[in-house]
């Protein structure tokens, strides 16, 4: 099965994604982990990545198409039981790009599933977010407080706010989801492919209603 996550930034899609992933051995696409990557190796791509994600806004669609296919087209035969995208489409554009791909590479997408969750909640989520610079870990200053502050639990590496977590980017991030990203939800409700989900909840609950969703299908 192939399945679409979506949901504004901080809803938890990495999170739901990697449960998916550890209990239906599907394969996790992120573009968030393809764009920092990309950062890593100082791709074209990486470097225009790196300048848009500074100031919370969506990187252009032609490029983030152009990193996507690249990776569905060389990782094809490598699924398995399937795949999620995780941050991906992020327009009706790439959308569409999407739908080309699944005719150009012989897949199709059988769920889109969206995680709601209200603005105000996400805003706190977002702020108070630390990663680890050595290992990647995230923790929250509220939520999931590490053990000692600045301090990774897992390899002692230091903890840091990203740039798109501040509180001025994650104000221009949910502005842009709402003017560019939450049309798509009408787009694949209108396909009759789209089933919302109460984000707002534990993480567990939320988990439950994804697999009663991917069970009735």
């Amino acid at each position: 099965m192939n399945i679409i996550l979506m949901g504004p930034p901080g809803a938890g899609k990495g999170t739901q994604a990697a449960k998916l992933v550890k209990e239906f051995g599907l394969t996790q696409i992120s573009t968030g982990d393809l764009f920092r990557k990309a950062h890593r190796e100082q791709t074209s791509i990486g470097v225009i990545s790196d300048y848009f994600s500074k100031f919370g806004r969506l990187v252009p669609d032609d490029f983030t198409n152009e990193m996507v296919y690249d990776y569905l087209k060389e990782n094809m035969n490598n699924f398995g039981n399937g795949f999620i995208l995780d941050g991906y489409p992020r327009t009706i554009l790439q959308a569409r790009e999407l739908e080309y791909f699944e005719e150009s590479l012989g897949f199709k997408i059988d769920a889109v599933i969206n995680l709601d969750v209200d603005f105000d909640v996400l805003k706190k989520r977002l702020s108070g977010r630390r990663t680890c610079k050595n290992c990647g870990a995230t923790f929250h200053i509220m939520y999931k407080p590490p053990k000692v502050e600045g301090v990774c639990d897992n390899c002692g590496g230091e903890l840091y706010q990203r740039e798109d977590e501040t509180e001025a980017a994650v104000k221009v991030r949910l502005s842009t989801y709402e003017g560019q990203t939450r049309p798509l939800i009408d787009y694949y409700k209108m396909k009759g492919m789209l089933t919302n989900i109460n984000g707002d909840q534990s993480m567990d609950d939320v988990y439950s209603d994804i697999k009663k969703c991917l069970e009735a299908l």
